[in-house]
């Protein structure tokens, strides 16, 4: 049954317990303490009392006498009267009682401790007499040679004692019951807030809740990230630390010793979204090596039903994907469009060339049909080989020959320049294709968009130490504010109602390419020396021998 109290009623239980004990406690300590005071206050008046009564000449001269208790009985019982006591009794050295508040008692032996008196010292007992328990001083009478002539006692009954201790336990009584009625309701209201922020689950259940929501946490593929409202990234799961390039979360780890999201290595457009806290839906966002989606929601608390609070926000969550592996099928899948669009191109290229041979072969006009097969075989036959001698691979080589015949049908003239013998074996073949393939896609672009003579250049310098490629274009160049624009993940410079690729920022293209030659370890810049100039420098890759 214990089990399946909630949080609020075990805190409410033991808190009510709490208050109880330390109410008894309290009560108990606060009693005692009131005996041992009122016992004090009356040894102390005791004390008063029967010294003043010993100082007293009167008793010393009725002591005197033969019958003192003639002198002394109506002395003894108006100091009692006017000083509140029970009993004065003074008597002889042998404890015969000269006084004493009942008339039987006199002359009888005094019951009680006098030996410390009789040595003259003066003090204070708690013992049992005629009259019941009671507190007593015990003072002596001196003569002036300092003999004892004879003994005061004065006192008080336990019973007067414990009445006026009754009467503070009143006192005592409320101040426990005041005690013992705020703290319940400061239990209740403690148990309140908790059953609400716990919805009225048990500490055993929130336990079983958290390892069901920490397996989840690290079992899905996609990455999670919280963020509370101080910027602090409270937790995150092993796919986001991967891709986000973070150490592993502790998950025993106090939500105030989480890191600040500006300790953590996430740059640029992402590191902005996940600082605003605004809503995202499949936002792309690119790091160093990867292209992120993201996903991003405010974390709201529960409104109880019918209640017009508005929710509390704790934060933001974010769930990111990674669609590097999506993007790069992409760019194969673009790659081999080109490709295609290149034999389309060619095999119309090729069509018209065999059409004319065929009729000028048909005119028997042979020489000039063999002369024009010849020369178009060594142009065909001049960019393989310098594509092939320089840069050693083929299919760079497919690719930069498709983009010269998907030039040429758009009436771009595409110049091609190699240099060096250094070649490009041992580079990523899907990055190189990203990087020439999206630069020679937007400089094609920009140059038929522009005026005649319509041209792109593409110098390749494969050297022992690096790769350089120049891609330089006839049309309009790059406004040099938006240089830095341009490789951002979704930025185009053409509206959507013009071609779907920008001239120098398609959007997707341009933001792929600097991921790339950042993977690659390279560099790329930008310029403007008539139309736009793109400049990547590659290192070039370890030879096998070398690594061995």
């Amino acid at each position: 049954m214990f089990h399946s109290w909630s949080i609020a009623r075990r805190l409410f239980v033991a808190n009510l317990l709490f208050v109880l004990v330390m109410t008894a406690v309290f009560g108990t300590f606060s009693v005692l303490e009131a005996r041992d005071r009122a016992y004090d206050n009356a040894g102390g008046r005791m004390l008063a009392l029967s010294t003043s009564i010993a100082n007293n000449p009167l008793v010393l001269e009725a002591a005197a006498t033969s019958n003192p208790s003639e002198t002394l009985q109506p002395y003894a019982l108006k100091v009692m009267h006017d000083a509140d006591a029970d009993f004065i009794t003074i008597m002889a050295p042998d404890r015969t009682r000269w006084t004493h508040p009942r008339t039987e008692e006199l002359g009888k032996p005094y019951i009680g401790t006098i030996e410390p008196a009789l040595r003259g010292e003066t003090f204070t007992e708690v013992t049992a007499g005629t009259l019941g328990p009671s507190v007593r001083t015990i003072a002596p009478v001196r003569a002036p040679d300092g003999s004892i002539k004879a003994l005061v006692a004065a006192g008080v009954t336990v019973r007067t004692v414990d009445t006026d201790v009754a009467e503070r336990l009143g006192v005592i009584g409320s101040i426990a019951l005041v005690v013992l009625a705020f703290g319940s309701f400061a239990a209740w209201l403690l148990g309140r807030y908790l059953r609400s922020v716990t919805r009225g689950w048990g500490p055993e259940q929130l336990a079983q809740l958290f390892a069901y929501y920490e397996s989840v946490l690290h079992s899905v593929r996609e990455g999670l990230i919280l963020l509370d409202t101080h910027g602090k990234a409270v937790m995150y799961n092993d796919q986001a630390a991967e891709l986000l390039g973070l150490e592993p979360s502790d998950a025993d780890r106090s939500p105030t010793a989480a890191p600040k999201l500006a300790e953590l290595p996430i740059e640029g457009s992402l590191r902005a979204l996940l600082e605003s806290g605004r809503p995202a839906h499949d936002e792309i966002h690119l790091t160093g090596s990867r292209i992120l989606v993201i996903n991003q929601a405010p974390a709201v608390g529960p409104v109880p039903a019918r209640s017009r609070q508005k929710p509390a926000v704790y934060g933001t969550v974010a769930t990111i994907r990674d669609r590097t592996e999506i993007e790069s099928l992409g760019t194969e899948l673009q790659t081999m469009k080109t490709l295609s669009d290149a034999l389309r191109a060619q095999t119309h290229e090729h069509a018209n060339r065999l059409h004319m041979i065929v009729s000028l072969l048909e005119l028997g006009r042979t020489p000039q049909a063999l002369d024009f097969a010849t020369k178009d075989l060594e142009l065909s036959q001049q960019l393989t080989d310098d594509m092939v001698a320089s840069v050693d691979e083929p299919v760079m080589s497919a690719l930069v020959m498709g983009k010269a015949a998907e030039a040429h049908e758009r009436g771009v003239e595409l110049v091609v320049r190699t240099s060096g013998s250094g070649g490009v074996r041992g580079l990523e073949i899907q990055d190189l294709v990203t990087i020439l393939g999206n630069l020679l896609d937007n400089a094609i672009d920009a140059a038929a968009a522009g005026e005649f003579p319509r041209q792109v250049e593409m110098d390749v310098d494969a050297g022992p130490t690096a790769v350089e490629f120049t891609v330089r274009d006839s049309g309009a160049g790059i406004d040099p504010g938006s240089i830095d624009d341009v490789l951002q993940y979704g930025f185009s410079t053409k509206s959507a109602e013009g071609n779907s690729r920008g001239a120098h920022g398609r959007g997707v293209g341009l933001a792929l390419v600097r991921q790339a030659v950042q993977r690659l370890n390279g560099t790329m810049t930008i310029s403007n020396p008539g139309g736009a100039q793109f400049h990547v420098v590659l290192p070039s890759p370890v030879p096998e021998e070398e690594k061995a």
